[in-house]
């Protein structure tokens, strides 16, 4: 009996995708639950896994362009197959070629740049340092063909969706951005003696970015405009805090979502990340994770960052810059003083937010970062 493959939905609006890369050869025997192939959409990667056990036959090849109910192969039920379902089963059968040929595509895959944090190294840029090192890359119908002094690749569809975001935003919204900076003595000081004590507790490190959104919140309830987005000729005033966290990876950037981080203590923020880190690690991000944010904070710091102006995050009104922390000298109380500083940059849509706000806004977020300990009594 024949069982055809065909390509799930695996989201609304998502309508096609690219076939990147197939985990197992054509003959090759699985077992139910074993993952045949990743499907990679303008939103998010997934891996697909057989519902049966048998033999693969495959119709259409890695980096093919697919449709939502597509038949790209099938599962020839029979003697070997039932054999593969059970644990050591007739290895004279089996192909050693998928383990070897992942192996080999895995030592020839072109490295990625590790992600690491200037100071100190929070619960999600060491788990995506991971992840990013871990991605699978496109089959060989897919790889950059040579042509003559330069090579041509195709883009995958969530880079293509990217781009066409990053376009979007810059044609529809009065993008301005503002700056500031803000000494990191105080948390850099808090984290180191209270580090211990916190992972005793919690069983998870206290990273930068926890700091960073529960400043973000405070900031966002002093300027309501900056939480809110135009639809239209009417301007949507949101009364949650969804935070996104941009995680660039090598697929591209994906924003996953810290839910109602108003009401989260600095604990559940940093699990959060941490299993955020863990699904983009194992490339199970989902779609939802990625929906519904209020405001964006992005961390160019990690790749060493000294400044610069990030755009908005379509629909919403604004976005945070990080970047690295460098010592430098500043005046302090008539003094010449060296000081751990890191550069903020606001980006928001002039549109619905005034000059006035968005430099209020980044004084609040400086004060909390400087007054972690107000900010964590939340006063």
């Amino acid at each position: 009996m024949s069982l055809e493959i065909k390509i799930p939905a695996v989201g609304e609006s998502i309508t096609s995708g690219l076939l990147s890369v197939w985990h197992k050869n054509d003959g090759d025997t699985v077992a139910a639950g074993e993952v045949l192939f990743t499907l990679e959409t303008d939103k998010v990667s997934t891996e697909i896994a057989a519902e049966n056990p048998g033999v693969l036959k495959i119709r259409v090849a890695a980096g093919s362009e697919v449709k939502i109910g597509d038949t790209v192969g099938t599962i020839e039920a029979g003697g070997a197959a039932v054999q593969t379902a059970k644990p050591p089963a007739a290895p004279a059968k089996e192909k050693p070629a998928p383990a070897a040929a992942k192996k080999t595509a895995a030592a020839s895959a072109p490295v990625v740049p590790v992600v690491s944090e200037p100071v100190a190294t929070s619960a999600i840029s060491s788990a995506v340092a991971a992840a990013n090192a871990s991605l699978s890359t496109l089959s060989e119908n897919t790889a950059p063909v040579a042509e003559g002094r330069s090579t041509r690749k195709k883009l995958s569809p969530l880079r293509r969706k990217i781009a066409q975001q990053l376009v979007m935003a810059q044609h529809t919204a009065a993008i301005l951005t503002t700056f500031n900076e803000c000494d990191m003595s105080a948390v850099m000081s808090l984290r180191a003696s209270q580090q211990d004590s916190f992972v005793k507790k919690h069983g998870i490190k206290l990273g930068f970015m926890s700091f960073f959104i529960k400043a973000t919140v405070t900031a966002l309830k002093a300027c309501p405009a900056i939480n809110g987005r135009m639809d239209g000729d009417d301007f949507v005033q949101n009364h949650y805090f969804d935070i996104g966290v941009a995680v660039g990876t090598e697929r591209g950037l994906v924003v996953p979502v810290v839910r109602d981080a108003d009401q989260k203590s600095f604990a559940d923020i940093e699990r959060d990340l941490a299993a955020y880190a863990v699904k983009a690690r194992e490339g199970k991000i989902k779609i939802e994770d990625l929906q519904g944010g209020v405001f964006t904070l992005s961390n160019g710091g990690i790749y060493g960052s000294l400044l610069s102006t990030p755009i908005l995050n379509p629909p919403q009104s604004g976005i945070l810059g990080m970047h690295k922390i460098q010592e430098r000298p500043i005046a302090e109380k008539g003094q010449v003083v060296i000081r751990p500083m890191m550069y903020l940059a606001l980006s928001y849509d002039h549109r619905v937010v005034d000059g006035k706000e968005a430099v209020t806004f980044l004084i609040r977020v400086k004060e909390s970062i400087e007054n972690p300990v107000r900010l964590m009594l939340d006063l």
